[in-house]
């Protein structure tokens, strides 16, 4: 790449630009600067074509990092160029002091760093891309480890689910149980009603038909 490959960058808290760097003129900050206000909430990372240069953008912490490259500039360069940025300035005002700094008041004293990423990314371009690429790497398995996580989780919510079901199975075999234990000594109750009935009936019909018989024979005598 060559030394113009980054031509402007800024650091933006909301709209509101902190710090800039031009490495060339032109209306690279009018347009980075429209672009920043239209940025969608779907991603954190952004890329505009315009003029035969790439507007890139990374959102973090609460800031929007941007970085013009020239089109021939990969995307992962680009962006691998922002984390640096960003690092840089979380380091120097992480404590607090861009929660409240007015516009373009630390281009003076960041805009130099933001210079030396410039460079140094242009000048280490294997070295930057050989990263990205291990940190993709190290991503895609994160990711793998993650879902792997989730599946796994889902499959113990799953089990769960099955021993809660058993367990109800176990409860409703052991209430229909008890319920036929009960309906099973009331049936016997019952029948033994039916049978103390039948078995009385019996006796008197015997002791009627004994009282004829004695009476008619003179049982008294």
């Amino acid at each position: 790449m060559g030394q113009e490959s980054f031509v402007y960058s800024f650091v933006a808290r909301g709209t509101t630009v902190l710090a800039e760097y031009a490495e060339i003129t032109g209306n690279f900050a009018a347009v980075a600067e429209q672009c920043l206000q239209k940025l969608p909430s779907s991603s954190n990372k952004f890329v505009y074509q315009y003029d035969h240069h790439t507007f890139n953008y990374l959102l973090a912490d609460g800031y929007a990092y941007c970085v013009v490259a020239k089109k021939s500039v990969r995307q992962q360069i680009a962006i691998a160029l922002l984390e640096r940025i960003r690092s840089d300035f979380m380091r120097k005002y992480g404590a607090g002091k861009a929660d409240t700094a007015v516009a373009k008041s630390l281009s003076k004293e960041f805009g130099p760093l933001m210079k030396e990423q410039m460079k140094y990314v242009t000048e280490h371009v294997e070295e930057i891309d050989n990263l990205s690429k291990v940190q993709a790497q190290v991503t895609q398995v994160q990711n793998i480890m993650r879902e792997n996580i989730d599946k796994t989780i889902l499959r113990g919510g799953a089990i769960d689910d099955l021993s809660n079901k058993a367990g109800d199975l176990r409860d409703n075999a052991q209430e229909f149980k008890r319920r036929g234990e009960q309906i099973k000594r009331k049936m016997w109750y019952q029948n033994m009603k039916i049978k103390l009935v039948v078995l009385g009936i019996l006796v008197l019909l015997a002791l009627i038909i004994w009282l004829s018989i004695c009476r008619g024979f003179n049982c008294s005598k």
